[in-house]
């Protein structure tokens, strides 16, 4: 089945905004399953906990400050970036694990 052009175009985009809006950042192996993203202000990431340790997520960067606390094996949170600019996500826990989220406007 052949669809014309604008039906096409729409589901792309579609499909597109969708997995945008789904951004999962996993924790497995003491580390996260990115070292960079870059966001949208005001979209969201989710912090899901794939390892068999707690966590506890942090950003202290300016505007964008948050705490998840400890956060138990199998368990995920949202998170929504409010202004733009770099932040620094760290875990408490383990100094080691740390990503950067790029927020643009």
């Amino acid at each position: 089945m052949r669809l014309p052009p604008l039906v096409f175009v729409a589901l792309v985009g579609l499909s597109v905004g969708a997995l945008a809006a789904n951004l999962t950042i996993s924790q497995k192996g003491r580390m996260f399953s990115s070292e960079n993203v870059t966001i949208k202000k005001g979209e969201t990431l989710t912090f899901l906990n794939d390892d068999s340790v707690p966590h506890n997520i942090l950003s202290t960067s300016k505007g964008n400050e948050f705490n998840l606390g400890s956060q138990s094996p199998g368990t995920s949170t949202d998170v929504t970036f409010k202004e733009a600019g770099d932040v620094l996500v760290v875990c408490a826990i383990h100094p080691r694990m740390k990503m950067m989220v790029k927020i643009t406007e």
